[in-house]
């Protein structure tokens, strides 16, 4: 059986390419055993495996997990900070696009997700999100800090580089949106921003916005379990650039079975 692999991140700067082949002699694997088999081929990404999440056809995996022919195989480190409670389903979206699911007249869940280069436009985000029964929208935005202060970080962060596995992303993206729905019944409305590409200082990196009918039903909370829950389930990473360091941010949340859609 022949694999082909995707790798990201710290995995990706190992290996020194995105992606990687394996040709095994059965006809079914598991990711324990692709592991074992990756690290005898490619003995520079071993410091990195203990620790590295596995998706097989963009959804998490597990050490018994099988890999068959055929099988989208995607190898990452977890993404960094936040905690958060189980998951439940939704559809995937074009990445990129931008992708309303429903219209802004639907009394159902109305949502926006995207992965983009561009910086967010919070008034058409808010106008996405936006119907005759909404009168309150919060919104979190994540802005790139000059000074991490933070040990084993460059102290003067000279820019960031965002990078995500962007077929599963906005999948979490649109999970998270549905797990916000069935805590918060009342909220009407998630959008969801991530930046990706090189990011100078000062300039907007995430955006999660909630819009309900009244301030107190839950778009407080739900803006911030929004971005919480993105830095856990959402493969996305970044790189903080100094004048003589520069390093992937690596988190410690490894999602379960309960997290998939």
């Amino acid at each position: 059986m022949e694999i082909e692999i995707r790798l990201f991140a710290t995995l990706k700067d190992r290996a020194g390419e995105g992606r990687v082949s394996l040709t095994l002699p059965q006809a079914e694997v598991t990711v324990t055993e692709m592991l074992a088999a990756l690290a005898a081929a490619y003995p520079a990404l071993t410091p990195s495996l203990p620790t590295t999440l596995v998706a097989i056809n963009r959804q998490y995996a597990t050490p018994e997990t099988p890999i068959r022919p055929g099988d989208e195989v995607a190898l990452f480190p977890p993404v960094s900070g936040g905690s958060g409670p189980l998951a439940v389903g939704s559809e995937p979206l074009a990445v990129g696009s931008g992708h309303s699911l429903l219209s802004p007249q639907s009394s159902v869940l109305n949502t926006y997700f995207t992965l983009t280069e561009e910086k967010p436009d919070l008034n058409a985000i808010h106008a996405r999100l936006g119907r005759p029964d909404v009168g309150a929208i919060a919104t979190f935005a994540g802005y790139v800090r000059g000074a991490t202060r933070r040990d084993g970080l460059p102290p003067e962060t000279l820019h960031l580089e965002y990078e995500a596995y962007s077929e599963m992303a906005e999948q979490r993206m649109a999970q998270i949106a549905q797990e916000i729905q069935a805590k918060w019944p009342l909220i009407k409305g998630v959008a969801i921003v991530q930046r990706i590409g090189k990011l100078e200082v000062g300039e907007p990196t995430t955006l999660v916005a909630c819009a309900a009918g009244h301030r107190d039903e839950g778009i407080f909370a739900a803006a911030r379990y929004g971005i919480d829950r993105l830095k856990e389930i959402v493969p996305v990473w970044k790189k903080e650039v100094g004048r003589d360091q520069s390093i992937w941010i690596e988190g410690h949340y490894h999602p379960t079975d309960v997290d998939n859609l």
